[in-house]
């Protein structure tokens, strides 16, 4: 197997070290060369053309997100961002995120020498994922419609006790976006998100994604009542679960211990939709790594066989892989490409197939 060349980019030579001594202590990882700014890191992928780059958000003369535009429009290549845990920072990760890169590692707070080792694990594992990703992922492309149906969903038409939960995690941002930009603001059945994402990031999504589309997006809280035409984040690392009293469906949050190394988990979410018998449910698997969220599809269709499950297609997904397991199941009714998921909600609106 040939190992996964890597460019660190970064404006302190000692965080360079130290991204570097992480990722080449591991054979499948060669860090080829390092750059102290997006200028220097521009010049460096041109000269080595590496296979991923990790970069520093905050850096000067050229910063991490002049650096991802110059790079997407002339040599898309996946990145992964590196950022500390200001609100500035969380809100210009998502604005990389949006602009083509694949993921982000948070740097931890506190001496850095000391806690970097607690990232080592994360870094590595994104770094390898990334270097799987196909370059016609990262460029802006055109996707030719293409729908692929696995099994008929129920012919009738939903009624106003429905919802739609979704599940993703890498590339998850840039997926979301672009689903909830083709929902309207009128849109009546509310919907579930959990996104893989620490803590104070999910909150920043959910502004990101209030201010450019219709419908109100928020971060949930513990204890809400559900209502329509608005969408429901998970905030990180916290599990959601949606629970039923009476008539009104409320938004139950817990710190349980992570499932499949995720809080929130998509499973749990889908699993406490599956305990509520009368309201229909539309589930949606999007890009990311793993198979978070397949077990619950397993469940809500074991419950309801009408369930309706969409999975974004290999085409467009950055990680094939929980979608890859939803289809791997035999449970999509719908397998589609990312830009024709929200059209498909919209269409299971009207009773429309």
């Amino acid at each position: 197997m040939e190992q996964i060349r890597v460019i660190v980019i970064d404006d302190s030579a000692f965080m360079r070290k130290i991204i570097t001594d992480i990722l080449s202590s591991d054979e499948r990882i060669d860090v080829i060369s390092t750059a102290r700014n997006g200028t220097d890191g521009i010049k460096k992928i041109k000269q080595f053309s590496p296979d991923v780059v990790t970069m520093d958000v905050q850096m000067p003369i050229m910063d991490g997100i002049q650096t991802l535009e110059v790079l997407m429009e002339k040599k898309p290549i996946p990145v992964i961002m590196l950022s500390g845990e200001t609100e500035d920072n969380r809100s210009r990760v998502l604005e990389a995120m949006a602009k083509g890169a694949v993921d982000f590692i948070t740097k931890p707070s506190g001496p850095i020498s000391l806690n970097m080792d607690s990232i080592k694990n994360e870094i590595i594992s994104k770094v390898v994922a990334a270097a799987s990703i196909r370059k016609i992922d990262i460029k802006k492309i055109e996707i030719e419609k293409k729908v692929s149906t696995i099994e008929k969903p129920p012919n009738k038409y939903f009624d106003k006790k429905t919802v739609v939960a979704i599940g993703s995690s890498t590339g998850g941002p840039r997926a979301l976006a672009q689903v909830i930009s083709s929902i309207p603001g009128n849109y009546s059945f509310p919907i579930f998100i959990v996104q893989h994402m620490p803590a104070g990031f999910t909150k920043s999504l959910a502004k990101r994604l209030n201010m450019n589309n219709d419908i109100y997006v928020k971060e949930a809280e513990d204890g809400e009542q559900v209502r329509s035409k608005t969408v429901y984040i998970a905030p990180g690392n916290q599990h959601m679960r949606i629970r039923k009293r009476g008539e009104i469906l409320t938004i139950q949050l817990s710190e349980d211990s992570p499932r499949n190394g995720h809080r929130p988990s998509v499973d749990i979410l889908f699993e406490s939709l599956a305990e509520i018998e009368d309201i229909a449910k539309i589930a949606v698997i999007l890009t990311g790594m793993g198979s978070d969220g397949t077990k619950g599809i397993l469940k809500l269709k074991e419950v309801n066989e009408n369930t309706v499950v969409i999975a974004e297609s290999e085409e467009t997904a950055i990680i094939y892989g929980m979608p890859k397991a939803v289809v791997n199941s035999k449970k999509a009714n719908f397998i589609l490409p990312i830009n024709e998921i929200g059209k498909k909600l919209l269409d299971l609106q009207k009773g429309m197939e």
